[in-house]
């Protein structure tokens, strides 16, 4: 994948095995979705708190991201892969043998915790080693690690459950992880210099409260049995900890848990825009197509998993050739067209009807998936490069953090509007298919209108040059 005279035997192997131990990461992320229903038989739980399998991994991804920007600057490479890949490995273990679902939770957040450090550590890597002028090709190796994992993710897991039960969806991750732990302990070589910066222990709580209760409130919107007293108190106490947090970072400056002074610089800014947007219409349309394919169009649920998967290969495979073109015509050429064609799609989404043929949906999955393959590869090229090497590190915890973030919004949202539409169907006579869909046609509607402002914030984009010296912002 890294296989170029540009790089070192050093580097390519270490970039080789983070490609792989991220593949893996995330590719457990999406994996135990299809075994929640399981979990819920073998363990005696219900539907609202099974799902909190899913929230503590999230809530945990959202407080740990902020904080790699200081650990990757302040470890070794070496010891950062061997942090993240043992806690992954500590986590998916304690999951796979928890005897109750208390442990199951706890195995989770430790999980998670390894997962949240990787991607940020794979990025950072790739602008320390990297030249800039084949940055594009690398990113996309990058982006096809993001889109192929949580596609496979429910396949793989739809597959072991056929032979046993979730323990084996854990089980199956365990030997992969061990093995990437010892290739790590053998071949991965500290490719940075880290710096003695003090650890702020005023930020660590405040980014607690701060960005795991503004994913929690985005988790219970749309939660017909969650009280919006819940909700309102996590958003009120997480906007409070979020201003605070910002600024105690301002003030530390380049002592800060994370530095902001990264959006100081236009094109990193602008590119998150258009990153948040994407994230938002991405896991908005994976929330709701399955749902639809389902209980709307009455696909059995391998089908709609198989129905999907092409969609997450094809970004998949085109994130490598997104990346080589990228670094030969830039970015606008690839953009532009490709964020036209998702606002096409969404169009399309939202005039599906009961009789709809099930294909019809295949080719807009396909066709949204393949744009944003021309969208990601260099919105991470650009957002990193338009950097100082010095604020990498803080970067990639910025654009981690962007990206659950956005993530969860559009979730919420999708879901918000889309309830909130079938059920008003429903109570005007509509048939359940006819409400399902009919509800889903506002929300795929408002997200193509919202979109219109990536496709403006595109066309502003200014990629950095190879050449370009990118100065560290002014305090």
């Amino acid at each position: 994948m890294t296989d170029s005279h540009w790089l070192t035997a050093r580097d390519r192997s270490v970039i080789t095995i983070l490609l792989v131990a991220t593949f893996v990461v995330i590719l457990n992320e999406t994996a135990l979705n299809v075994a929640l229903t399981s979990v819920m038989t073998d363990l005696g739980v219900d539907e609202r708190t099974v799902q909190w399998l899913t929230t503590a991994f999230l809530l945990t991804m959202a407080v740990v991201i902020p904080v790699t920007g200081w650990l990757l600057e302040r470890i070794p490479t070496r010891s950062a892969f061997l942090l993240a890949i043992s806690l992954f490995l500590a986590g998916t273990l304690a999951c796979a043998v928890a005897p109750s679902f208390a442990l199951v939770v706890a195995g989770r957040v430790v999980q998670a915790s390894g997962t949240a450090v990787m991607l940020p550590l794979l990025m950072t890597t790739i602008m320390q080693v990297v030249p800039p002028a084949h940055r594009g090709a690398v990113m996309g190796n990058v982006s096809m690690v993001i889109s192929v994992a949580p596609a496979l993710g429910p396949t793989l897991s739809g597959l072991v459950l056929h032979f046993t039960n979730w323990r084996g969806v854990f089980a199956l991750m365990v030997p992969i992880a061990l093995t990437m732990l010892v290739l790590g302990v053998r071949r991965i070589a500290d490719v940075n210099e880290p710096a003695a910066i003090p650890l702020d222990v005023w930020s660590i709580p405040l980014t607690v409260i701060g960005f795991g209760g503004l994913v929690y409130g985005l988790s219970l919107i749309g939660d017909a049995g969650a009280p919006l007293t819940e909700a309102a108190l996590a958003f009120g106490l997480a906007g409070v900890a979020l201003v605070a947090f910002v600024w105690r970072q301002l003030r530390l400056r380049e002592r800060a848990l994370l530095d902001l002074r990264a959006f100081r610089h236009g094109s990193f800014t602008m590119s998150l825009v258009v990153m948040a947007l994407a994230m938002m219409a991405l896991f908005g349309t994976i929330i709701l197509l399955p749902l639809l394919l389902q209980r709307a169009l009455h696909l059995e649920a391998l089908g709609v998993g198989l129905m999907l998967l092409p969609g997450g290969l094809l970004m998949g495979v085109l994130g490598p050739v997104v990346g080589r073109l990228y670094d030969r015509i830039g970015a606008k050429p690839l953009m532009l067209p490709a964020s036209v064609v998702i606002a096409a799609v969404f169009w399309m989404l939202s005039t599906l009807q009961p009789q709809t043929p099930w294909w019809v949906v295949l080719v807009c999955h396909m066709a949204m998936s393949a744009s944003f393959a021309f969208i990601f590869t260099p919105l991470f090229t650009i957002a990193l490069g338009s950097l100082p090497k010095p604020l990498y590190t803080h970067g990639s915890a910025i654009v981690g953090t962007v990206q659950q973030l956005a993530g969860a919004l559009g979730t919420a949202v999708f879901v918000t509007v889309f309830a909130a539409q079938s059920h008003a169907q429903l109570d005007a006579g509509a048939s359940p298919e006819a409400a399902l869909l009919a509800g889903s046609h506002p929300a795929f509607l408002g997200a193509g209108a919202v979109w219109v402002l990536a496709i403006v914030a595109i066309a502003l984009l200014r990629a950095p040059q190879p050449s370009d010296e990118v100065p560290l912002a002014a305090h």
